[in-house]
């Protein structure tokens, strides 16, 4: 989700556009999570970690029915299907954004430097309704939240990893602390994914030019002024 500012001159106009790499990862990632999501709540239910269940109404793995007649049982077997057909669809395409983001300097760009200092008078400053959005900027929030979502996506890779081939791959389970705690990190990972989703979106909707530049490639919008205190 890399971004670029151009300022034509002051009080001119913002401008935000996105590599075609840039979009075409950012799409193919929301259709990996999406199926990862919801065939991993199917899963879940079969085996669940806290006291609680997902609808099936918002999960993958085929007609519940339909799977209990003919399998015996709630559709495990189609959501682990879903399941790797979406794990492997997030592993490529989130190696294909991490090659980009170092080689063509977008971490380092739009991403760093990240500071606690600024994060936490961004965060204040959003709490009270005042942080100024500017098209092809991120505020230090933004920052923090992309720095962390990339994080969780890696942290669930890896876990996800552990607990399919738990024998194969023991160092890595033994590095989460044994397949039990290797499904607790995992399923923090998806809830963390599922929080940004959530805040993404919301944002999203107040700032729909940002949706258009991440369809279009760009998009423009008066320059923005910052108000005297």
């Amino acid at each position: 989700m890399t971004a670029s500012l151009e300022r034509e001159d002051e009080g001119a106009v913002d401008t935000q556009t996105h590599p075609r790499i840039v979009r075409a990862t950012h799409w193919i990632n929301a259709l990996a999570m999406l199926i990862m999501v919801g065939s991993g709540w199917r899963i879940y239910n079969w085996h669940p970690i806290f006291p609680f269940h997902f609808p099936v109404m918002f999960t993958f793995g085929g007609d519940v029915w339909t799977s209990r007649a003919v399998h015996d049982e709630d559709g495990l077997a189609g959501a682990i299907q879903w399941h790797l057909l979406g794990m492997w669809i997030l592993v490529l395409n989130f190696i294909v954004y991490l090659a980009y983001g170092f080689v063509s300097g977008h971490f380092r760009r739009d991403f760093f430097p990240l500071r606690p200092r600024a994060i936490l008078k961004d965060f204040v400053a959003a709490l009270r309704f005042r942080l100024a959005h500017r098209l092809g900027q991120y505020n230090a929030v933004q920052k923090a939240a992309y720095v962390g979502v990339l994080a969780a996506i890696l942290l669930t890779i890896l876990s996800g990893l552990s607990i399919w081939k738990p024998v194969q791959l023991q160092w890595l389970a033994w590095i989460f602390g044994g397949f039990d705690n290797a499904r607790i990190v995992h399923f923090c990972g998806m809830a963390a994914i599922v929080g940004f989703v959530v805040v993404h979106l919301a944002l999203t909707f107040l700032v729909p030019k940002t949706l258009v530049s991440m369809i279009l490639g760009k998009a423009s919008s008066p320059a923005h002024r910052e108000r005297a205190p």
